[in-house]
């Protein structure tokens, strides 16, 4: 064989093996829906104890819709008080849980993945919280995965 037909013959081959070494391995999956916390207007506002904190999951769906429902679980979590901000920052860098300090926990919110959907966790402030600022945190479980979220400061006033 020639040096010209071996080059002929390499760019007819060399496409086919190329586009035969692009399937995909496995089966392919839609982008997952994914969940992120809050509205503003859910943590931009004063509390006053026995009053219920409503997180409004923010829902964002793939491009191209398809593949199987998420199997999550949304979780959220107020604990303080804080005197100020700066101890609320402070905390969550600390290793150790400051004494004193009560959680008030949403149950758990098991979203459907459907279109239009608006999950939203109710965390009850207990009728005799103590005023100061608190740390809400929520998070994403997602089978063994858990994406946490932090960073909302929650204040909570006396009632008048």
């Amino acid at each position: 064989m020639n040096a010209s037909r071996v080059r002929l013959l390499t760019c007819l081959v060399m496409p086919l093996l190329a586009a035969c070494g692009t399937e995909p391995s496995g089966p392919v999956t839609a982008a997952p829906v994914t969940y992120t916390c809050c509205d503003a207007r859910d943590v931009d506002r004063p509390y006053q104890p026995g009053q219920t904190l409503t997180v409004h999951w923010t829902v964002e769906y793939p491009d191209e819709p398809g593949g199987t429902p998420p199997q999550v679980e949304l979780t959220a979590r107020l604990t303080g008080p804080f005197a100020t901000v700066g101890d609320v920052k402070a905390a969550t860098e600390a290793t150790q849980t400051a004494a004193g300090l009560v959680t008030f926990a949403a149950a758990a919110v098991q979203p459907s993945g459907t279109p239009d959907e608006r999950p939203a966790s109710a965390v009850v402030i207990g009728p005799d919280a103590r005023p100061g600022y608190y740390n809400l945190v929520t998070s994403v479980v997602d089978g063994g995965n858990t994406a946490s979220g932090g960073g909302s400061i929650i204040r909570v006033v006396p009632k008048p």
